[in-house]
């Protein structure tokens, strides 16, 4: 009997649990329709503005503006910027896991250059990691279910102004790239200098191939417009990967949490058959024993 009721104890304990995880399968679905919106809403307006940045600046030829220095040799900082996006809340698989592997092989990578890299790191589970790694953390960001453009933009201008400045050379983003509610990868992408736009020599290298122009006419003139939309590039670029990052946790913690539902039913029906057998062995005995107590007193 004892054996028994172990098995039911435990049977609930699973049942409990399949609630749970059902809950928040349920929670992570609905938040990944959200996200998805939004990621999917602003994705081609990203790429519409790095497209037309692209096109004004071959126009333009010379182009000259800090956020397209690209360090040369002797005026290299060794500085990188790093900004690793992860979550607050684990039970999301493997998202969080294969972002941080990429983060420190790239931190590793930039090591063996002899390039220092300054880690931004957003959400709890990424500080975790890289203060247990003993690595000093430049910025913590707050990881939020749903990014505002104004807190993005407020990173960005840091960002910015770091490089503008001379103080580091690029920074790059470590992020879950969002590519269908099937795939999504961990990727480390270069945000600055804005990856993309070719300057005067890639340019020239190109020249010979066949490619479609565009005539502008530009009211004001050209620089004053880059000046305006390279700065409003690199914010919709962060600010897209910080949407895709998101809603691949959401995502990826759907999926997690439909398999640990799933578990757990099937661990619930082996326990009920387990129980069955134990019950049924319980009984068997007990009959055995009457039976038994039977014979003894009518010898």
């Amino acid at each position: 009997m004892a054996k028994a009721r172990a098995i039911l104890k435990r049977r609930k304990a699973v049942r409990n649990i399949r609630k749970i995880t059902k809950t928040m399968q349920m929670i992570a679905t609905a938040k990944f329709q959200k996200s998805l919106k939004r990621a999917v809403g602003t994705k081609p307006y990203t790429l519409k503005v790095r497209e037309l940045v692209k096109e004004l600046a071959a126009t333009v030829g010379d182009v000259d503006h800090p956020l397209l220095r690209r360090p040369g040799p002797k005026d290299a900082t060794k500085r990188v910027a790093l900004l690793v996006l992860t979550s607050n809340r684990g039970l999301a698989g493997g998202y969080n896991g294969n972002i941080i592997r990429m983060a420190n092989n790239f931190v590793k990578q930039k090591e063996t250059e002899g390039v220092t890299t300054e880690l931004y790191v957003a959400g709890k589970k990424g500080i975790s990691f890289f203060n247990f790694q003993k690595r000093t953390i430049t910025k913590r960001v707050e990881a939020k279910d749903t990014p505002r453009f104004a807190d993005i933009e407020e990173l960005t201008n840091l960002l910015m102004t770091e490089f503008t400045s001379g103080k580091i050379d690029a920074v790059y983003v470590a992020y879950m790239n969002f590519v269908s509610a099937g795939v999504q990868r961990p990727e480390v992408t270069a945000l600055l200098p804005l990856a993309g736009v070719e300057t005067k020599t890639e340019a020239a290298a190109h020249a010979g191939k066949p490619q479609a122009q565009t005539t502008y006419d530009f009211i004001p003139d050209a620089k004053s417009l880059l000046d305006e939309v390279l700065p409003l590039t690199v914010k919709a670029g962060l600010f897209q990967t910080f949407l895709d990052a998101t809603t691949s946790e959401h995502v990826s913690r759907m999926v997690a949490m439909k398999s640990a539902t799933d578990n757990a039913e099937k661990i619930s029906k082996a326990l009920a058959m387990e129980y069955n057998r134990a019950r049924q062995t319980q009984i068997t005995t007990e009959l055995m024993e009457i039976m038994g107590g039977v014979e003894a007193m009518s010898d």
